[in-house]
């Protein structure tokens, strides 16, 4: 998996010989340095740049384009090389920007010799700096790291190469700009605007400042979204080319993911409002890439969480540097007897915990201008997302009506992290389910109400939850494409279940003890084999008449009670093939009830997306490490609108001779 770095984040290199690709949206200069252990360039020798394009364990590009593909053999660098330093820069007196905040952000990533992408960083938070230090592969205890750095120059090539400790850096400089003046002709153009679908979201204008300031995006994830099911949406994306981004002096940096691509939609997304000068431009619902608002809205949500996620990242890891600074800072006092004790050392230690105290300070002005951003992003766009998105509580369930086609996707819930509790995204999942979900009913783990539940009130509220989204699934279906189906061996949740039987939304009553849990199972492990023969050979046509073939919801209330091992088996047959063909499974049960039947329903519970009636971070995030707190969409207490969602919904049924 693609490691897709932060601002300061690192990632160790399993490989020697590497390849760094670089992807502009104008010709750039690519170049590299050796340093040594303190960081600085001995000589020109060392800095491999068109002019010299080769030094030991070094390849760079002879041009400057927008793309660049340089080699890398880090058995082969010199033994005093402890860094290599990956430069850009943009070319000076030609057409083209001038500088790298008047341009797409840079993209790079370090791959294998087999192409495999080992780790990867947009470079974000650039304004008039024309060179930037994008990368470092460093040594470390005999292993190599690559951090992702984007520390940028406003002096340019000069400035740059002189931090590094350069001597004749204004001269090596002048040697780069003429070589590349003289193979300006063969500069590789820009490549054709690729068409970006991912999010966007509130961290559009966000100038560099701070150690942990970082732009948008990727998935996911992608994340991919959380590791136990998906994110605020379904899917991930790995890193592609340089996103497309809008040319210089029209509007403010884009921060979309750069490998996800969408087509373009038809209409251009509703324009943000004229910001106060000085201010951030204030947020507007629908700004993202889509072609239709409810798309735009979606690809919003993702976009939000994504920043939330890489901003979080960047000052974790900011401080993360700044603890690591501070310990290194103290161990070389400590480490000279002649200036371990003393006004001296206790002078220096001082300095050193000042330091330590101003970067985390730094980091988290930058984190609260970000979240700030964001939080007053998810206002405005929480009032404008449809039923299917939307909390229990918005007044857009008022005025629902049932709809006449299934909509892109449907919230579970709500994620925020602990740096700002009150900044919730909704977590959206894609529709139709490509995986069942699990409501577990056990004692909670990490949530604030983490222990003060007893086993009685977990399960009703479990079941509670359960009732909830199965209301929801119902509500955002047209009249007639869902039925839902309940297994209740030993009638526990005839309460919950009520409102479902009252407007007619359950074809028939809950199942109770082990030969209606047979029945049922029986029923739809049919349908799934029926349907799939017929998908299989193209013979759908000849499926049976009386064949239901709308989506189908199976819940299963108080797992393992009334199941036999054949039971069992099919219900792991319902959750393993029944999404591909439109049955689906929710699950109300607690894994430790379970514990007899052993390893074996393990692939059972890994196959769903485990989801819990009150607050718990157990939602695992494999794109940047985060631990996501996940809060269910529940019913106001009090509320009445299940009830009402349902009568519609009943109403609908009725008019259609359901």
């Amino acid at each position: 998996m693609t490691a897709e770095l932060v601002r300061g984040q690192n990632h160790p290199l399993s490989v020697a010989r590497l390849e760094i690709r670089v992807s502009a949206s104008h010709p750039v200069v690519a170049g590299a340095t050796l340093a040594d252990a303190d960081g600085r360039i001995p000589g020109a020798e060392w800095v491999a740049h068109p002019a010299s394009p080769r030094v030991p364990g070094l390849e760079v590009s002879r041009q400057a384009a927008a793309g660049h593909r340089l080699a890398v053999d880090l058995d082969a660098l010199p033994e005093a090389a402890h860094r290599v330093n990956v430069l850009l820069a943009l070319p000076s007196g030609g057409s083209g920007p001038v500088s790298f905040g008047a341009m797409a952000a840079p993209f790079l990533a370090v791959t294998g010799t087999d192409g495999v992408e080992i780790a990867s960083y947009t470079v974000t938070d650039l304004d008039a700096e024309s060179a930037v230090v994008a990368l470092e592969l460093y040594r470390r205890q005999g292993a190599w790291k690559v951090r992702a750095v984007g520390q940028g120059y406003a002096g340019g090539l000069t400035a740059m190469l002189h931090d590094q400790g350069l001597s004749g850096a204004a001269e090596l400089a002048a040697s780069i700009d003429e070589a590349v003046a003289q193979g300006v002709a063969r500069a590789v153009s820009a490549p054709p605007a690729q068409r970006a679908g991912g999010g966007t979201g509130a961290l559009r204008t966000a100038p560099a400042g701070g150690a942990a300031a970082d732009g948008r995006d990727a998935g996911a994830a992608a994340p991919a979204g959380p590791a136990a099911g998906q994110g605020p949406g379904t899917g991930g994306s790995g890193a592609g080319a340089a996103a497309p981004q809008p040319p210089a002096g029209s509007g403010p940096v884009s921060y979309r993911h750069p490998g996800r691509s969408t087509s373009t939609p038809p209409e251009p997304a509703p324009a943000a409002p004229p910001a106060e000068p000085g201010q951030p431009s204030r947020p507007v619902a629908g700004d993202a890439t889509g072609w239709s608002m409810e798309e735009r809205l979606y690809n919003q949500v993702w976009g939000m969480f994504e920043d939330l996620a890489r901003t979080t990242a960047a000052y974790r890891s900011a401080v993360d540097f700044a603890e690591s600074r501070l310990e290194q800072e103290l161990d070389r006092v400590l480490s000279d007897p002649r200036t371990r004790v003393g006004p001296a050392a206790d002078a220096a230690r001082e300095e050193a915990r000042a330091k330590q105290a101003q970067l985390v300070e730094q980091a988290r002005s930058v984190l609260d201008r970000d979240l700030a951003q964001l939080v007053a992003e998810a206002e405005v766009v929480e009032h404008a997302l449809p039923a299917a998105f939307a909390r229990w509580d918005s007044p857009v369930w008022q005025g629902y009506q049932v709809p006449l086609e299934r909509p892109l996707a449907l919230r579970l819930g709500d994620l925020h992290l602990p740096e700002r509790r009150d900044l919730r995204i909704p977590m959206l999942v894609r529709l139709p389910l490509q995986r069942g979900l699990w409501v577990d009913s056990g004692r909670a783990q990490g949530g604030p109400e983490a222990g003060l539940l007893d086993s009685a009130e977990m399960r009703r509220l479990a079941v509670d939850c359960a009732v909830a989204h199965a209301v929801r699934l119902l509500a955002v279906h047209p009249v007639g494409d869902y039925a839902v189906h309940v297994i209740d061996p030993a009638g526990a949740a005839g309460a919950a279940l009520a409102p479902l039987l009252e407007q007619g939304a359950l074809r028939e009553p809950p199942a109770a003890g082990a030969q209606g849990v047979s029945e049922v199972l029986a029923r739809l492990t049919r349908r799934v084999d029926l349907v799939q023969m017929a998908v299989r050979s193209g013979a759908v046509e000849s499926l049976p008449p009386d064949l239901d073939t709308g989506e189908h919801l199976l819940i299963v209330n108080d797992f393992p009670h009334g199941f036999d091992d054949r039971a069992v088996t099919q219900l792991r047959y319902l959750a393993d093939e029944g999404p591909s063909v439109g049955v689906h499974l929710m699950m109300v049960a607690d894994r430790e009830d379970a514990r007899a039947y052993g390893p074996v329903l393990d692939p059972l519970w890994r196959s769903l997306l485990r989801i819990t009636p009150v607050p718990d971070d157990h939602l695992a995030d494999p794109w940047v490490g985060h631990a996501w707190t996940y809060e269910p969409s529940l019913v106001p207490v009090g509320s009445d609108v299940v009830r009402q969602v349902l009568w519609q919904v009943g109403q609908a049924r009725k008019a259609y001779g359901i």
